[in-house]
């Protein structure tokens, strides 16, 4: 096999190759990536009742999960920035693969502080999934860049629909040997986000990101800007990136609150656990299965027509489960629209972001989304289990829907503010030249597909 070229020595005729190679790359690391995370949910509630010996402590393994997740987003966005995206997709899954370990030591030695940590470092496989969206929008332009990010996130259908289903006999090939009754999954989620980030190490070659700085038409492109108050700073810049921030966030906020909650009302009005797994399975396939729909969607009529489709989306499936009760159909439908709604908001707010930003600043800005998001989606889910336990799982239903309302409104304001540009309001694509700025892309637009074709042109003709 022909070595890829190096960033700087990108040509017109090499570009099309490259992304296709660098979607496949990261759809192979989305796909174990997925799966690595997904084996290890399920668990994880169970070996911290049985490590701490207290039942009301089990949602801590999974918080802690999710707080590493948020916690190391911003110093892998830096690393980014900084050496691009295959270092730090690297170090996430191998971060990842250590908190497994640690969690089957801390199972091991009955030591739940360990098991803690383990678990928050287990988070970074889901870091290293979240940002691998982002990568793939890397070497596309506006027009294209919906349906690039979709596809990775397809990808992680796969993973979390076989995990939940293989933990179980994974856990089974374990009996007789030292590794502890259900922690199992999390050795082998270990082996995998190690196979996830050797093909990250060896075949995300060039860099997306590096590639991308290079082929940028812009004169300080090239160099990233890694703090958070870089990425603060740009995203106050950009009215759209605030949006797509604020979509991106309140989605997930919204998807978890709900969805953590389900079980157990489904429990409380009769479901068996086959039944509530059925439930959860078809949400996650709300969420993942029909996101190339929402990639085309968004660049075809326009990122703020998908955000709010997204919008009515996650208000219908509030209103289905939040009126269901024992009508577990109906919830069972509710999950599956809060998936869909979860995906177009996560897909048409993830490519607005990117959009609206300076390539130098997209890894700082993008890091802060996942913490932002991630951080919002945890003090939603522990918040959730109050309201409920207070008011019921219909009120916590109508809590979700009124958090929508911002998203609802800044979108409306974006929609109905006078552009100055062609329809690339409507399509999504940006400028295929130099120039202004696309009306879904305020602020500094990063070059298109033909802007890069005709830098790589450049760059082949200047060749010795």
């Amino acid at each position: 096999m022909t070595p890829p070229p190096p960033p700087s020595r990108v040509t017109a005729a090499e570009l099309p190759a490259l992304r296709r190679r660098t979607s496949a790359v990261l759809i192979v690391s989305q796909i174990l990536g997925g799966l690595g995370v997904a084996v290890g949910i399920a668990p994880a509630p169970m070996l911290a009742t049985e490590v701490s010996g207290s039942e009301a402590l089990s949602g801590l393994a999974p918080t802690a999960s999710v707080a590493g997740t948020a916690l190391l987003s911003l110093p892998l966005a830096a690393l980014m920035a900084s050496r691009g995206r295959r270092p730090g997709l690297v170090l996430a899954y191998v971060i990842g693969a250590l908190g497994g370990a640690l969690v089957v030591l801390g199972t091991a030695e009955r030591s739940f502080p360990v098991l803690l940590v383990g678990m928050a470092a287990f988070g970074a496989g889901s870091s290293a999934n979240l940002q691998a969206r982002f990568a793939a929008a890397d070497l596309v332009g506006p027009e294209r860049r919906g349906r690039a990010i979709s596809h990775v996130v397809w990808a992680t259908t796969i993973g979390s629909v076989l995990g939940p289903n293989i933990a179980a006999p994974v856990n089974r090939l374990f009996r007789g040997t030292p590794v502890p009754e259900n922690a199992g999954p999390y050795l082998c989620s270990a082996v995998v986000f190690l196979l996830a980030g050797l093909v990250v190490a060896i075949l995300l070659r060039p860099d997306p990101l590096l590639t991308a700085r290079a082929l940028a038409a812009h004169g300080d492109e090239g160099r990233g800007r890694r703090s958070l108050r870089d990425g603060v700073a740009a995203v106050r810049a950009s009215p759209r990136a605030r949006l797509a921030l604020v979509t991106v966030t309140i989605s997930h906020t919204a998807m978890v609150s709900i969805m953590v909650m389900t079980p157990v009302d489904l429990g409380r009005h009769g479901a068996d656990l086959q039944l509530i797994g059925l439930v959860i399975s078809g949400h996650i396939g709300g969420m993942y299965a029909f996101s190339p729909v929402m990639g085309w969607l968004a660049d075809r009529f326009g990122r703020l027509s998908v955000i709010g489709l997204a919008v009515g989306l996650l208000g219908v499936a509030a209103l289905l489960a939040g009126t269901a009760g024992p009508r577990h159909g109906q919830t069972a439908a509710g999950l599956f629209v809060l998936g869909l709604g979860w995906s177009a908001g996560m897909i048409a707010g993830s490519a607005l972001l990117t959009d609206s930003v300076p390539q130098a600043a997209r890894a700082a800005v993008q890091g802060l989304s996942d913490l932002t998001m991630n951080a919002a989606a945890g003090l939603g889910g522990a918040a959730a289990g109050v309201v409920v336990a207070q008011w019921g799982y219909g009120p916590l239903n109508a809590t979700a829907a009124a958090l929508l309302l911002p998203v609802a409104a800044l979108a409306l304001r974006r929609s109905l503010r006078p552009s100055g540009g062609a329809g690339a309001a409507t399509s999504g694509a940006g400028p295929a030249t130099g120039g202004a700025a696309s009306p879904e892309t305020e602020g500094p637009p990063a070059p298109a597909a033909a802007e890069w074709e005709a830098a790589a042109g450049k760059r082949k003709a200047d060749r010795p």
